[in-house]
């Protein structure tokens, strides 16, 4: 991951209904679990739901690509790193790995991701606060 950027940390506990019939985390799962990592991060930057009504800008994923490379299995406890790992004009890319107790890297992803303006219905350039809560900028 970029070492510019700031990184986000998010520990997760593998509880019951994260698993599919295999005992092991379902490849859905594991959208849901980035997805409640990345607003961890954006609501302690200030960029929650509040923000979001207030602006009429919010987060919109335009890719994703996972890779899985280790089984994540019941009670397992996780970390979740997440970084931003460029960002120009009006697109930033993200990059979060799923970590085990032994550090090693159980799944990668990463995911293209833009500001959209909700009345516009259109991408727009990142606002400060934008920068700020995906960690590219230090202050807003």
């Amino acid at each position: 991951m970029s070492e510019s950027f700031v990184k986000f940390t998010y520990p997760l506990k593998v509880i019951e209904r994260h698993l599919d019939t295999f005992g092991h985390m379902n490849n859905a799962t594991y959208l849901e679990v980035l997805e409640e990592a990345r607003w961890d991060f954006i609501n302690q930057r200030g960029y929650g739901m509040a923000k979001i009504r207030e602006s009429a800008l919010g987060p919109t994923i335009l890719e994703c690509n996972i890779k899985f490379m280790k089984e994540l299995r019941l009670h397992q406890n996780v970390v979740i790193e997440t970084q931003a790992t460029s960002c120009a004009g009006k697109i930033a890319m993200l990059k979060q790995v799923i970590l085990n107790e032994n550090n090693e890297s159980c799944a990668e992803a990463v995911f293209t991701v833009a500001l959209f303006d909700l009345k516009a219905r259109k991408l727009v350039l990142p606002t400060p606060e934008w920068l700020y809560a995906i960690g590219v900028s230090e202050a807003t």
